[in-house]
């Protein structure tokens, strides 16, 4: 466990990142498109399983900064296999949770987060962090659910209750769901989406985009 004045320098560097500020306009932005495949959906009990990253730049994919983690699991739901088929003891090699934590921070660096219903993910980041003594992420993020909905007319977005899964946004967008219900796989979807909305929605500043995604309530 870490106390605040012996915060790792791994944590140093990420907090420091965002000590100037973002870049004002969109197209001068980084965004890291983050998924997490876990063990349950009770974000006090339930663990991550895997974290899939892919980073935008220059809206372009850039596919040598992606990556795909496997943790070590302590905590097991054979419910939830059926979902992500991540077995107990697989061929995957896997990772502690503090060194995937470690690269997660790395990558997310001057960056606006960016994922599908991202209070969930965002929230078991956040727990990770706090069993190890670390404060809470400091990124800027962005919701392809809440942003979605935005580029739907009135009738549209009545009729959906605010229940939008990453099916909806593949079948909206024509992705190939060929590697779904993985977390880089997903945050494949996730970021071809996020791509296609922007183009939608047409935000020239940071502040627009963050505006048009509005406020969310973390777990």
């Amino acid at each position: 466990m870490f106390t605040k004045k012996s915060y790792p320098d791994y944590w140093n560097q990420y907090a420091d990142s965002f000590a100037n500020g973002l870049p004002s306009l969109v197209k001068d932005n980084k965004f890291v498109i983050l998924d997490t495949e876990t063990t349950g959906f009770d974000v006090k009990k339930d663990r991550i399983l895997s974290i899939g990253v892919l980073v935008l730049q220059r809206q372009t994919i850039q596919p040598k900064l992606a990556f795909e983690l496997f943790l070590k699991q302590e905590h097991f739901n054979t419910e939830t296999v059926k979902i992500h088929g991540i077995l107990k003891k697989g061929k995957k090699v896997r990772t502690t949770e503090l060194d995937a934590l470690k690269q997660t921070l790395k990558t997310l660096e001057s960056a606006v987060l960016v994922a599908h219903h991202t209070a969930y993910d965002v929230a078991m980041l956040n727990n990770a962090l706090r069993r190890i003594g670390l404060p809470k992420l400091k990124n800027k993020t962005l919701d392809t659910s809440i942003l979605y909905a935005k580029t739907l007319s009135r009738t549209k977005q009545e009729e959906s209750k605010g229940h939008i899964t990453l099916d909806d946004l593949a079948k909206t967008y024509d992705i190939s769901q060929k590697d779904r219900h993985t977390a880089l796989g997903d945050a494949y979807i996730t970021a071809i989406a996020f791509l296609r909305i922007v183009e939608k929605l047409k935000p020239v500043t940071l502040n627009q985009l963050l505006k048009r995604n509005g406020l969310f309530k973390l777990w």
